[in-house]
């Protein structure tokens, strides 16, 4: 019985192998394994074989009827691929131009950012980054706003709830991006010259000029013997390449606690050329940053000596620069994932 076994299987696998009409396969299903299939008599008949004989017979007899099976499954599927083969090369007109993919882009505020650096970095200055989550001694201590000055009103902070050993050392979602002059200069001897672009944080509501969350670029240079000169010529040229060669600038003083004397700095309306609308409030002029000589203070925290070197400092927010380049009239659009608005820029 065992070669008529073998005889069987080798029949069937031929005939299974020259079916070229999926229809037929059981018809072949039939003919082999079916109740009435040439290969189930002969597993029905194994019982009646002597017992050493019925052994081998049964074995082999398995062994075929789980072959077949292995080799029905797979010709299905064979004809399962060519049909879809056919099905697809049907449906495609390879004649026809492709789908065009779709490109992202950067967000405006990372092309503002990269604006402003590439601007500065034209005149020598080194991009650096640094913590969001800041200790309260560098983004105020340090900076000469300590415990208790009223100049912390100037900014709605973010407190972190965490204490060291000695509960003196509170932390807080940075409100500018000024203690990284400070960690630049424990770290490096001058002379220095960086902008530090980055997200700063404050506790106040939002509304059409103002958000939780945004964007700022910090400026430092320390050397011996930088003057406020410096300070305006370098700003001067910042404006010129953001804002086109024929652009005007004034500073006027303002108050900063890091910096002695303060300014701000303002750039001639470029929409109504200093004649005044309603982009600059009918003034003529529209500020873009504030900037000042670092205060001695500020030099001594981070044992430079101030008879020795002198430094300015600046800060300016992407997102309002943005504003005044674009003519956009609520900072909120640029947070608020509207693609319409997005794909402007």
């Amino acid at each position: 019985m065992t070669d008529q076994v073998q005889e069987i299987r080798s029949k069937a696998l031929q005939e299974l192998e020259a079916l070229g009409d999926p229809q037929a396969l059981e018809g072949w299903r039939i003919s082999y394994l079916g109740r009435k299939g040439s290969l189930t008599r002969l597993l029905r008949g194994v019982s009646s074989l002597p017992q050493e004989e019925r052994r081998l017979a049964g074995s082999a007899a398995n062994n075929a009827k789980r072959d077949l099976e292995s080799a029905l499954a797979r010709r299905e599927e064979d004809f399962k691929q060519q049909a879809l083969s056919r099905k697809l090369g049907e449906s495609i007109d390879v004649t026809l131009p492709g789908h065009r993919v779709p490109l992202g882009r950067l967000h405006p505020i990372t092309q503002m950012l990269r604006e402003i650096c590439q601007a500065f970095a034209q005149m020598g200055f080194q991009v650096v980054e640094g913590p969001e989550v800041e200790w309260d001694y560098y983004n105020f201590e340090a900076l000469n706003i300590p415990q208790g000055h009223p100049a912390r009103d100037m900014w709605d902070t973010l407190w972190i709830d965490y204490e060291t050993e000695d509960g003196r050392h509170p932390m807080l979602l940075r409100t500018h991006t000024s203690p990284m002059q400070i960690r630049v200069m424990e770290n490096n001897r001058p002379p220095i010259r960086v902008v530090v672009p980055g997200r700063v944080y404050r506790y106040e509501a939002t509304d059409a000029t103002h958000e939780s969350m945004f964007f700022q670029v910090e400026g430092l240079a320390v050397d011996q013997g930088i003057t406020f000169a410096d300070l305006k010529g370098t700003l001067y040229q910042f404006a010129r390449l953001l804002f086109g060669p024929d652009r005007k600038v004034r500073f006027r003083c303002d108050y900063f606690p890091f910096v002695e004397p303060g300014v701000d700095m303002s750039i001639d309306c470029f929409l109504c050329r200093g004649r005044g609308c309603r982009i600059c409030g009918e003034t003529g002029w529209i500020e873009i940053m504030g900037a000042g000589m670092v205060h001695p203070k500020v030099l001594e925290n981070v044992d430079y000596d101030p008879s020795v070197y002198t430094g300015f400092a600046f800060g300016l927010g992407p997102e309002r620069i943005a504003m005044l380049k674009y003519g956009i009239d609520d900072i909120r659009l640029f947070y608020a994932n509207d693609i319409r608005f997005l794909r402007q820029f």
